[in-house]
């Protein structure tokens, strides 16, 4: 699942629940599936971020080599 689908299925959660639509037998359901979602959105940020510090010490390393 990448990011964006587990951001868009979140939003449609919220928007569910902030709207009524999620009755209490629904709501234990949703609100399990939304703490996955954001464990998914978390993990996937924390790999960015890993990623893009990687590229940078790459660049810096680069730089400082010429």
């Amino acid at each position: 699942m990448t990011y964006t689908e587990a951001y868009e299925e979140l939003q449609r959660i919220v928007q569910r629940m902030e709207s009524g639509q999620v009755n209490v037998d629904e709501l234990a359901l949703n609100v399990k599936r939304a703490a996955e979602l954001i464990q998914v959105c978390k993990a996937k940020l924390h790999e960015t971020e890993s990623d893009v510090q990687k590229i940078l010490k790459d660049l810096d390393a680069t730089a400082s080599e010429d």
